[in-house]
């Protein structure tokens, strides 16, 4: 990843923010893409002069239109896009749950990841090449009561992931994603909190620290990862862990 540029989204927190970290670690220059500017621009002191800090609302295309130009004006070039933004809210069943706040996960889950393949890909197409990854789930494939915009956006984000093969693998461009399972970060907190469904009573030591996933993440940008191009990685696959290093 030396001299890389790799532009992460929900960089703020969670699995975003240990990705920028390992990410930056292994010699990438990183652009941090969230929301909360504070956070961001603490990360990106911490990180040092490779890591760049832009406000960026996937939901909006604008936002992330603007945030990608800018990536390519300050560092020339976007060779990685993780497509990480997202929300589990709203935690309610289909007769309950209110329209807007449905449609908002839907805009952050599914349309923030267009987005962010929209922004992405023109640039990578131009420069011969590139990786795209979406952060994906165990939702995306499976239903779970209470979160049917998490599942319809995640699945729906699946869907893009496999047309983004289709659609850029002949013009070098690299497209997968990573359903990390049960990850420690804020999102297992609000989920716990709603008691819908098995998920919310799991013990919370079952849950992978968020730097797994984000070596995950690194490791797919190398060819090992290539025969999962279109499709989604499960880390509950003992096989994935080791071949990515999670257990040394």
């Amino acid at each position: 990843m030396q001299g890389k540029v790799v532009a992460i989204t929900g960089a703020s927190r969670g699995i975003g923010a240990a990705a920028a970290r390992v990410f930056a670690e292994a010699g990438a220059k990183v652009v941090l893409l969230a929301r909360n500017r504070a956070e961001i621009d603490a990360l990106a002191a911490e990180i040092g002069p490779q890591a760049l800090a832009l406000r960026c609302d996937v939901s909006d295309w604008s936002s992330v239109q603007r945030a990608v130009a800018t990536t390519v004006q300050h560092f020339g070039r976007l060779d990685v896009f993780i497509n990480n933004a997202g929300t589990i809210e709203p935690i309610a069943r289909l007769a309950e749950a209110e329209p807007g706040a449905w449609g908002r996960g839907i805009d952050v889950n599914l349309k923030g990841v267009f987005h962010g393949m929209r922004a992405a890909l023109p640039v990578m197409r131009a420069q011969g090449g590139g990786t795209v990854i979406t952060v994906s789930s165990g939702a995306a494939r499976n239903a779970y009561e209470g979160w049917s915009s998490y599942c319809a956006g995640k699945a729906g984000a699946l869907m893009l992931t496999q047309a983004a093969h289709l659609e850029e693998g002949p013009h070098g461009i690299r497209v997968l994603g990573l359903s990390p399972g049960t990850v420690a970060t804020e999102m297992q907190v609000k989920i716990k909190a709603s008691g819908l469904n098995p998920v919310s009573q799991l013990d919370p030591s079952v849950h992978i620290p968020a730097r797994w996933p984000a070596r995950a993440l690194l490791w797919m940008c190398g060819p090992e990862a290539d025969p999962w191009l279109g499709n989604d990685i499960s880390l509950r696959d003992e096989a994935v862990r080791k071949a990515a290093g999670l257990y040394s």
